[in-house]
C-alpha cells in the first residue's frame, strides 16, 4: 500500500496547524492575534442572565450552539494529546497554541460550575438556533442557559467535565500551578456530584436528545475516576474504577467504539498504562486483577481494529476505513487510530514486543501501520481522492456546512434571510481551514454540499481527535511512563 502520510516535521507541523485553526473559527469571541480574518467578537453576553461569564467556550460544529458534553470531551482529548505527545507538538512549534485552545475551553468550564452541585451544560436553544443561518457576530437571538443540579442530575456531562478538568490540571501543573489547583478542585467536586446524584442529562435536559443524546453514564464515571487517579494518585479513585464500579460499568471483554458518547475504549487504554508500565506498587490483589482486565479488553480492541487479525471487525469500508455511522463517519476511525497509536507506543515504552491476536503476533510497528492507514485515508488516500481536512492537499471540501465560513464578512443578513448563503451555488467565501468534516458513506461516496450536514459538517471534537493522531505521528518514539 502506498503511504501518503510521510512522517517529516514540516508536513506534520502544517497539518497540526491546520487541524487546530478550526478552534479559532469556533471560539465565541476573538483572541489576541487572531489568525481567522473572517471571525470577530460574538456571544459576549453568554451567561449574563445568570450573572456568569460564559463568553468563552466553542461552538460544537457548524452551528452556534454551545453543548457541554462534546465540549468537555474536546478538552479531555486535547489534554490527553498534550500529555502523551506534547514533546512532539513542541518539536513542530504547536504546543503553545494547543494549550491555549485547551484553556479557552477549561476557562468556560470553570465559569459554568458556579457551585459544587450546579453545572451549566448548554448555551442556546437548538431549535431556535437551527431556524437561523447567520454569522455568529451578528446573531441577536435569545441564548437561554440549561443546567444540571441535584433535582435535575446529569451524571455523564458532569463526569465528562470532571475528566476534562482533571486531565487539564496535569497539563498546567508545571506552567500554572494555581490554575492546576483550581481545575483539580472543580474536577473533584464535579465527580462527587456526578456520582452522588446519578441520572442521565438527556432526561433532565430533553433539548439535547436530538443532538447529543447519551447512551448511558457508567462509562463517564469510570473515565472521570481514571483521570482523577492520574491527576492525584489518590487510591480511592483507583478503587472506584476497579473494585467499586468496574464490575458494574467497565464492560470487560466487550470492545466498543470510542466517541464523545462512549468512553469505554478510552478508559480501557488509559488504565492499561498502569498495568503496562508497572505502576501497581501498593495495590491490592483485586485492583491488580481488575487492571489486567482493562488491559485484556484493550488488547481485544486492538485485535478487532487490525485489518488482518483473526478477530478483525467487518465495520469498515472496502478501502479499509473504520466505518460505524453515516453521520460524522470520521469520528470513529480517527478516535480508533488515536487509541491504536497510543497502545503501540505504550508497548514500545514498556518493552512489550508483541500483541497476540488469536494465533497471530503483531509488533508495535505493525499496530502503528493501522493508525497510519486511517490518517492516510483522511488526508486523501481514498477512492474519492479528497482530503477531508479542509485546507490540506489539492482537493478538499469547498462547501463546508459552517455558517461563518459560508457567509461573506460584509453580508448584511439576519436570522432567516441568511439561508440565501446556505443555499447559494457559490463556494464558501471563507475557507474553514483545519475543519475535519464528517466524511464518506459506507460505499465511500461523498457529496460536497452545504446542505449535506451529515457528511460535510465539521466538529471541534473531531479536530481534537485528529490533533492527537497527527501529533503522535510526527515521529516514532516512546511516551512518558507517568504524566506526573
Amino acid at each position: 500500500m502506498e503511504v501518503l502520510f510521510i512522517i517529516v516535521n514540516p508536513l506534520c507541523r502544517n497539518m497540526l496547524m491546520l487541524s487546530k485553526l478550526l478552534y479559532n473559527s469556533s471560539r465565541f469571541r476573538n483572541l489576541v492575534n487572531n489568525r481567522i480574518s473572517w471571525r470577530g467578537d460574538s456571544a459576549l453576553q453568554d451567561g449574563r442572565v445568570e450573572g456568569l461569564d460564559l463568553s468563552k467556550g466553542m461552538y460544537d460544529a457548524g452551528d452556534l450552539m454551545k453543548f457541554g458534553l462534546p465540549m468537555a470531551f474536546t478538552a479531555t482529548m486535547l489534554s490527553w494529546a498534550i500529555l502523551e505527545y506534547g514533546d512532539r507538538m513542541d518539536a513542530v512549534n504547536q504546543l503553545g497554541d494547543t494549550r491555549d485552545s485547551l484553556k479557552w475551553i477549561t476557562d468556560f468550564l470553570v465559569n459554568a460550575h458556579p457551585s459544587p452541585n450546579v453545572l451549566y451544560i448548554q448555551v442556546g436553544d437548538p431549535e431556535l438556533d437551527h431556524m437561523c443561518w447567520e454569522r455568529p457576530e451578528v446573531m441577536t437571538e435569545e441564548r437561554p442557559l440549561f443546567q444540571v443540579n441535584t433535582s435535575l442530575p446529569g451524571t455523564e456531562v458532569a463526569a465528562e467535565t470532571a475528566a476534562a478538568m482533571a486531565s487539564a490540571s496535569i497539563v498546567f501543573r508545571k506552567s500554572n500551578s494555581s490554575y492546576c489547583d483550581l481545575l483539580l478542585m472543580h474536577a473533584q467536586q464535579l465527580f462527587t456530584f456526578a456520582d452522588s446524584y446519578r441520572g442521565s442529562y438527556s432526561i433532565s435536559v430533553p433539548q439535547v436528545q436530538k443532538y447529543y443524546n447519551s447512551s448511558g453514564y457508567g462509562d463517564e464515571l469510570l473515565w472521570a475516576a481514571a483521570w482523577l487517579y492520574h491527576a492525584t494518585r489518590d487510591q480511592s479513585y483507583l478503587k472506584y474504577v476497579t473494585e467499586l464500579s468496574g464490575p458494574q460499568f467497565a464492560n470487560w471483554g466487550s470492545p466498543s467504539w470510542f466517541s464523545w458518547d462512549d468512553k469505554h475504549a478510552g478508559t480501557q487504554v488509559l488504565l492499561s498504562r498502569i498495568n503496562m508500565f508497572g505502576g501497581e506498587k501498593g495495590m491490592t490483589d483485586k485492583e491488580v486483577i481488575y487492571l489486567e482486565m482493562y488491559r485484556k479488553t484493550s488488547e481485544a480492541i486492538m485485535c478487532g481494529l487490525l485489518p488482518d487479525s483473526p478477530t478483525a471487525t467487518s465495520s469498515r469500508t472496502p478501502s479499509g476505513l473504520i466505518w460505524i455511522s453515516q453521520f460524522n463517519a470520521l469520528q470513529h476511525p480517527v478516535a480508533s487510530a488515536f487509541l491504536v497509536l497510543l497502545y503501540s507506543d505504550y508497548m514500545s515504552t514498556s518493552g512489550i514486543p508483541t500483541l497476540y491476536c488469536s494465533g497471530k503476533l503483531y509488533t508495535p510497528a505493525d499496530i502503528r501501520e493501522f493508525a497510519i492507514s486511517q490518517a492516510d485515508y483522511v488526508l486523501g488516500y481514498n477512492p474519492m481522492e479528497i482530503s477531508y481536512l479542509v485546507g490540506y492537499g489539492n482537493d478538499y471540501p469547498l462547501y463546508v456546512h459552517h455558517r461563518g465560513s459560508s457567509i461573506p464578512v460584509n453580508a448584511t443578513t439576519g436570522c432567516g434571510d441568511g439561508f440565501v448563503w446556505r443555499d447559494s451555488p457559490d463556494l464558501n467565501p471563507n475557507v474553514a481551514t483545519g475543519a475535519l468534516v464528517g466524511g464518506p458513506f459506507l460505499n465511500e461516496s461523498y457529496i460536497d454540499s452545504r446542505d449535506n450536514y451529515m457528511q460535510n459538517e465539521p466538529t471541534t471534537y473531531n479536530s481534537a481527535l485528529i490533533v492527537g493522531l497527527l501529533s503522535g505521528l510526527v515521529r516514532t518514539a516512546s511516551v512518558v511512563e507517568s504524566f506526573t
